[in-house]
Parts: C-alpha cells; sequence; structure tokens
C-alpha cells in the first residue's frame, strides 16, 4: 500500500508541477514579484498538501523564532528534496543556491532565474566563488534570505558530514548570522527512491550564529549544531513509528552517537 500511495504522490506531484507551471507561464514574466513569489508558495504548499494526502507524510517545521528579520543566510541539512519545496513558504524572499544544471531545464529554468535563484558550477569548485560572491551580494541588497545546503549535495540519513568551506566564504564576506536547520527528511522521502514513508517530517531552525567566527569554528559550530539537530529527529521519528526503515549506515551512525 505504501508503495502504490508512493507512486500516486509522484504522478501528482509533477503533474501539479507542470500544471502550474504551464498555468502561469502566460503571466510570470509582466507580473510584479510579489505577485510570482505568491504564485510559488501556493506551489510549495499544494506540493506538501498532495505529500500528505496520498502519502500520508506530514510536514512540520519549527523554530522560526529563531529566523531574524531581513537578509540571513540559512544554511539546512540536506537530505531530500523536501526541504527545497517546504523551505519556501517559510520567507519572504528565499534564493536558493543550486547547482546550475537545474537552470537548463526549459521553462523551470526561466522560473528559477525570474526569481533569483543563484546557480552554481560545482565542477569549477572554489572558482565559482568571486560570481557566488556578487550574486548573493544582489540578493542581499534585495532583501532576500539565502539558503544554502552546506555539505554540497543531498546526504542519506547516516553519512558522515561533509561541511564544505564555501559557506565560511559568504558569512565571512557577507557579514551575515547563519541560521542552521536540521532535519529528518531522508527517513519519509529517501534521494533516488519513489518510496514516500507516512509520518512527519520535521524541521527546525537553530538559534542562529553570529557574524565573526574563522573558517574552522564556523564548520565546527554549524556541523555540531545541524547534526545534532538532526540526530535528534531522527531517534524521535524511529521513536514514533518503529516500523520505520532504517538502514544499517544510520543504525550504526545512531549507535555511535548516543
Amino acid at each position: 500500500m505504501t508503495l502504490i500511495r508512493s507512486i500516486l504522490f509522484q504522478i501528482l506531484f509533477y503533474a501539479n508541477l507542470a500544471g502550474q507551471i504551464l498555468l502561469y507561464l502566460p503571466i510570470f514574466f509582466i507580473v510584479p514579484e510579489r505577485v510570482c513569489w505568491r504564485l510559488v508558495k501556493f506551489w510549495a504548499r499544494s506540493s506538501l498538501w498532495l505529500l500528505r494526502l496520498t502519502a500520508g507524510t506530514r510536514s512540520v517545521i519549527t523554530g522560526q523564532e529563531h529566523v531574524p528579520a531581513g537578509p540571513v543566510i540559512v544554511a539546512s541539512k540536506h537530505q531530500s528534496f523536501w526541504e527545497v519545496i517546504a523551505l519556501v513558504p517559510e520567507f519572504e524572499k528565499p534564493t536558493f543556491i543550486l547547482k546550475k544544471e537545474l537552470m537548463k531545464i526549459p521553462v523551470f529554468g526561466w522560473y528559477a532565474k525570474r526569481m533569483g535563484m543563484i546557480p552554481v558550477d560545482r565542477k569549477r569548485r572554489g572558482a565559482v566563488l568571486p560570481s557566488l560572491l556578487a550574486e548573493a551580494r544582489k540578493a542581499i541588497a534585495d532583501g532576500r534570505q539565502i539558503i544554502i545546503f552546506p555539505e554540497g549535495t543531498r546526504a542519506a540519513p547516516g553519512t558522515a558530514p561533509n561541511y564544505r568551506p564555501g559557506i565560511h566564504f559568504l558569512y565571512d564576506a557577507l557579514g551575515l548570522s547563519i541560521v542552521p536547520v536540521g532535519l529528518n527528511s531522508g527517513l519519509f522521502w529517501p534521494r533516488q527512491a519513489v518510496r514516500r514513508q507516512p509520518g512527519t517530517i520535521r524541521a527546525e531552525f537553530l538559534e542562529p550564529i553570529g557574524p565573526g567566527l574563522k573558517r574552522d569554528a564556523l564548520l565546527k559550530t554549524l556541523g555540531g549544531r545541524i547534526e545534532a539537530s538532526s540526530d535528534a529527529l531522527m531517534r524521535r521519528a524511529i521513536a514514533e513509528q518503529p516500523a520505520l526503515p532504517v538502514s544499517p549506515l544510520l543504525a550504526a551512525h545512531l549507535a555511535q552517537t548516543v
């Protein structure tokens, strides 16, 4: 039954995405940006509603009191596509740092560019930092919130974390606080898998990290907070649903971090 409901969600999710993209296409590039954000956030909320309706997977985000008003860097754990959807409605004008390949997707890439997303060529590594900073400064000047996945890619629950120094580059150059985000989405929305587990995906905004830390101190503080929060949320999910599938990798990781 879970597999059938998961397949149904996949069908409806992509139909909803394609349908809204095509529906808004005649107006999306001529209406004011505030209208575009309403449409994008409606898509995000409708996607989460479909996830709950078809797969039985609820979405709960807490800790909004930790998010300051105005420009800020939000550094999130990245286990699935869920966080890309779920974080959108939480901010006024979120700007995601994403891989440039997404910008090449027909129509979708046009939308991403219209909404000010920042593409990064991961193959160029450090060579992209100057252009990344320039785009980030434009976003900050526009009062946006920059959302970054500091590990650079999705990681299965239990995978050893790999926080890359690019997050410190932005943090140091922009002089902004960072709001860490812990989550357990990978338990319910596994990467490269169709199955969506019923239950409750949880994410939480954590206490901001103020500007001024050196690179090693920042990576240690940021990674420590995100990993501790994510581990706690995954343990909570497993305690609430003992039948939830847990990989050997995650089981070993949680056993080592008690």
